[in-house]
C-alpha cells in the first residue's frame, strides 16, 4: 500500500509523534509512506534525521502528488483541509482534539470530504458524530507509545513543561506547593521518565493524551485531569489517578501515589497501546476504506 501523509504542525507534540511512529511502522511492514510536513518543523527535521521518506508539505502541489498513492493521511487540520481541496485520491483523516467540530459551512463541506476518520478516542468519536459524521465513517484507534525495557526507577514527580493555557501546568504547580511537593518541570518526557516515581499531567481538554501514555508505560504513577479521552486510559485507583482541576484536589492525589498503580498502567499499554498495535489497526483502517468503495 502507498500512503501520503500530511501533517502542517509548527510544534513536535504528541500527534506529531504519532505521525512519526506510524511512518515508521508502515516502512517497516513493507508498506511505501512518504511524509509531507511544513519546512523547518521539528517533524519535518527529525523525520530526516531517521533517514525516513520526506518532504516539504506545498498545498498547490498536493493534486500531482497525491495521484500515485493509494490514500491521503491527513493528521491535523490545517492538512485536513488541504487534503480535502487536493487530494485526488481517498482521504483519511486523524481527529486528535476534543473541542466540538464547528457548525458552518466551510467547516461542513471539509468534514463530508475524507472516507474516513480516525478518532483517537470514543469520546472525540462521540463530537464527530455530534458534529453530523456518520458513524459508519469513524474509526477509534488509540495512540501506541514505545515500551520501555524496564520500568522507571527513580524519584522525581515531573510535569510537562508547556505554554500551552489549554494545559494546566500553573495548576499543577500551584498544588504541588499546596501539598510541599516539589514538581520537576519536563521538556522530553521520554529522557525523564526513567527517573521518574509519577506523571502530573493535567489538562483542561484532552483527546486522548499521549503524554499520560507515555507516563503509563514507563510504570509510573500518572495524575491525571478527568476530561476528555483520558478516562478511557485512566481507571481511577486501578491503573492511575483522575482528579478534578482545582488545586485542592490535585495536591490530595498526590498522598494517593503507588508503585501499584504504575505497574498496572504498564500492563495497560502493553495490552492495548503498543506501537504495533496502533499501526496494525490503522492498516485495517485503510483496508476498510477500499473495503466501503
Amino acid at each position: 500500500m502507498r500512503i501520503l501523509h500530511l501533517d502542517s504542525g509548527r510544534e513536535m507534540r504528541g500527534g506529531q509523534w504519532q505521525v512519526l511512529r506510524l511512518h515508521q511502522g508502515l516502512i517497516d511492514a513493507g508498506h511505501e509512506s512518504l511524509l509531507l510536513a511544513r519546512e523547518e518543523s521539528p517533524l519535518l527535521r527529525t523525520a530526516r534525521e531517521r533517514g525516513l521518506p520526506s518532504d516539504v508539505l506545498r498545498p498547490l502541489r498536493l493534486a500531482l502528488q497525491s495521484r500515485p498513492f493509494d490514500i491521503v493521511h491527513a493528521h491535523d487540520a490545517r492538512s485536513h483541509a488541504f487534503g480535502a481541496l487536493f487530494s485526488r485520491v481517498p482521504l483519511v483523516v486523524s481527529r486528535r482534539v476534543a473541542f466540538p467540530v464547528r457548525d458552518a459551512a466551510v467547516s461542513r463541506w471539509k468534514y463530508r470530504r475524507p472516507e474516513l476518520f480516525i478518532a483517537v478516542s470514543r469520546f472525540v468519536a462521540r463530537e464527530l458524530r455530534r458534529g453530523g459524521v456518520e458513524e459508519r465513517r469513524i474509526v477509534v484507534i488509540g495512540d501506541g507509545v514505545p515500551l520501555p525495557a524496564v520500568p522507571a526507577s527513580g524519584d522525581a514527580i515531573l510535569v510537562p513543561y508547556t505554554l500551552d493555557p489549554a494545559k494546566g501546568l500553573a495548576l499543577a504547580e500551584e498544588a504541588g506547593a499546596l501539598a510541599g511537593v516539589r514538581l520537576q518541570r519536563s521538556t522530553d518526557l521520554e529522557a525523564d521518565l526513567p527517573g521518574a516515581r509519577a506523571l502530573v499531567y493535567i489538562s483542561h481538554s484532552e483527546g486522548l493524551g499521549s503524554g499520560i501514555l507515555l507516563g503509563m508505560a514507563h510504570g509510573v504513577t500518572v495524575i491525571a485531569s478527568e476530561t476528555g479521552g483520558t478516562p478511557e486510559l485512566i481507571e481511577d485507583g486501578v491503573n492511575g489517578i483522575l482528579t478534578t482541576n482545582n488545586a485542592e484536589a490535585i495536591a490530595g492525589a498526590f498522598r494517593r501515589i503507588n508503585r501499584r498503580l504504575g505497574e498496572a498502567a504498564r500492563r495497560t499499554v502493553i495490552d492495548r497501546f503498543t506501537v504495533e498495535k496502533m499501526v496494525q489497526s490503522t492498516l485495517a483502517a485503510y483496508d476498510r476504506v477500499f473495503a466501503d468503495a
